[in-house]
């Protein structure tokens, strides 16, 4: 075959690079138009191209994998609604039914067909979480989803070029944040169609008619790519179960992977049940991670897209707490479901030593924090002229020790997510960060060190009290170390007074008062009396770690100075080493 055959494999593989960065760029327009700072600051969104049977061909590099691993199976549910043979150019297809979109009411799935010659050839889809959507608010407290704000079902955004704006009136008059809201909706219309024109254009320029021939080559290879590297691992049956905090109650995610020629299998029967309050996940939520976690291990430069995930299949049982129905309260679904790699990596671990990290903080810290009338516990009076507003601001722990290499400190694994900044957000609210710094000694000790968390401490220049919601875990369960390393600190939540505040749920912030975040530390790995005295001593230095936990932990003993004191640093590890 000719290289200048249009189809010819060389071409193929570069229209293959040049897809990916269409929807990079797609994803990028997402980020530079987003009104809300979990889309511009964080990048909280996904995007990516799919054919018109629905499978997904490339997803953007920017975004998180609960968003483009259960958008991978949306386009599908809109494809079985709108035929592609019944769109036309112009139509915008959206929805957030957390059933058929990414997990939640938060997220804003649209789908935007792209046709050339007047044919259908591919179809874009983006999500991007959206700071408010009326209902109680982001939060863990509901007890059906029918609290937890507006449910868009499958529907048209746009027909013909023509905006619904009957949707569009319906959307702002329900939510606090209107203008930041309907912004995102037209921010993720633009990012579509920024990448439809891409398409074409690419498509002009290679001479191709349709997506079909490069389409299979994509997900042939990918899936061909991923079951080679899947038939190097020793196959067999392994399970892992992990316990976390729960709302009222500990949860234990158990899951059975089945590794065999035709890849794997990922079986969460034994996980606990549905759980009462909004820490529940819908089914297409708990596929998106658990399918990421095997991927980062197993196929991490497999480009991401329906021929890779194909060989990574994920079951739950409906009615356990990781394939809830309808109309299960939601919200918070990624406190539960953003834990699935760490019980990935905990099956992996046995079927491939000294090839996955410790565990980590994994679920998100984000500060949401309102305020306004009626927002908080208390008498109404206090909040009767208080500044209205929602703040929804991106934060992490450490994650777990690396193989190799110490965690990453205040580092948002498995979403991906950046941390916002605060000056965002203190210019859009009263809320004031008047700390936030490395937590010292959270990490777990270990050969490689957890990371660290960090500590935020909040509080408002309103003469009025506010309210967090907090939606976080590894408060009584904290991150396990791997292989003799020791476990990463646990979180925890209070007010300047001394009073310890819920892991989950609304609560009230006194206007006189200030409240203290504590994120967790990732799991170390490995004996911590295996880590070199030099690198102890320059984490003491860097204050990453404190001078008593170095000798009760490292067995390294240092002076006041940060000096290693070499003759008792040798008796403390030959004690240790008894």
């Amino acid at each position: 075959m000719s290289i200048n055959d249009p189809l010819s494999p060389i071409r193929l593989q570069l229209m293959w690079d040049r897809l990916i960065a269409v929807v990079e760029e797609q994803a990028l327009a997402l980020i530079r138009t987003g009104f809300s700072t979990s889309t511009r600051e964080a990048g909280d969104l996904s995007a990516g191209v799919f054919n018109t049977d629905g499978a997904m061909l490339a997803q953007a590099v920017t975004g998180t994998p609960g968003h483009i691993n259960s958008m991978a199976r949306a386009v599908r549910h809109f494809l079985a609604k709108f035929p592609a043979r019944t769109m036309k150019p112009g139509d915008i297809f959206l929805t957030n039914d957390p059933w058929k979109g990414t997990g939640h009411l938060h997220d804003f799935t649209f789908v935007t067909p792209v046709f050339r010659s007047n044919r259908i050839v591919a179809l874009f889809a983006s999500t991007c979480h959206v700071v408010d959507i009326g209902g109680r608010g982001m939060g863990t407290d509901a007890r059906q989803v029918y609290e937890e704000g507006l449910y868009i079902p499958l529907m048209r955004f746009a027909r013909e070029g023509v905006v619904d704006e009957t949707l569009v009136d319906i959307v702002r008059v329900n939510v606090r944040e209107p203008v930041q809201v309907v912004g995102d909706l037209y921010s993720l219309a633009t990012c579509n169609e920024v990448g439809c024109r891409r398409l074409i254009e690419m498509m002009d320029e290679f001479a191709i008619d349709d997506l079909d021939r490069l389409g299979t080559h994509i997900l042939e290879k990918s899936k061909n790519a991923s079951l080679d590297l899947i038939r190097k691992i020793t196959p067999g049956v392994y399970k892992f179960a992990m316990r976390v905090d729960g709302y009222d109650k500990p949860l234990d995610l158990v899951a059975t992977m089945t590794i065999g020629d035709t890849g794997i299998d990922v079986d969460f029967t034994g996980t606990s049940g549905a759980s009462s309050y909004g820490i529940n996940v819908p089914v297409c939520y708990t596929e998106a991670y658990a399918s990421f976690g095997v991927k980062c291990i197993v196929a991490p430069k497999v480009p991401n897209n329906e021929g890779s995930l194909s060989v990574i299949r994920v079951t739950a049982p409906v009615g356990c707490i990781l394939n809830v129905e309808h109309p299960a309260p939601v919200a918070a679904r990624h406190v539960t479901g953003q834990m699935l790699p760490d019980v990935m990596f905990g099956c992996l671990h046995q079927a491939m030593p000294n090839s996955v990290p410790a565990e980590g903080a994994s679920c998100l810290w984000n500060l949401f924090a309102i305020g306004g009338p009626g927002r908080t516990d208390g008498d109404p009076a206090e909040t009767a002229h208080a500044q209205p507003f929602s703040v929804m601001s991106f934060h992490a722990g450490g994650t777990g020790a690396r193989p190799g290499a110490d965690g990453l400190s205040a580092t948002a694994f498995p979403s991906g997510v950046k941390n916002v900044p605060i000056e965002v957000n203190e210019a859009v609210s009263p809320i004031v960060v008047w700390r936030k710094e490395y937590r010292q000694d959270s990490g777990g000790a270990g050969e490689f060190r957890g990371g660290l968390g960090q500590i935020m401490e909040v509080a408002t220049l309103d003469k009025a009290p506010f309210a967090i919601s907090a939606y976080y875990d590894r408060v009584e369960h904290p991150p396990r170390g791997r292989e003799g390393g020791r476990d990463g600190a646990a979180g925890t939540v209070k007010l300047t007074s001394g009073k310890v505040l819920r892991g989950k749920g609304q609560q009230t912030v006194p206007q006189t008062e200030r409240v203290i975040i504590s994120m967790p530390g990732g799991g170390g790995l490995g004996s911590p009396h295996r880590r070199p005295i030099e690198a102890v001593a320059e984490d003491v230095r860097l204050g990453f770690v404190s001078i008593e936990s170095a000798r009760r932990d490292y067995r390294v003993a240092l002076g006041a100075d940060g000096a290693i004191d070499h003759a008792e640093t040798a008796k403390l590890r030959a004690v240790a080493a008894e």
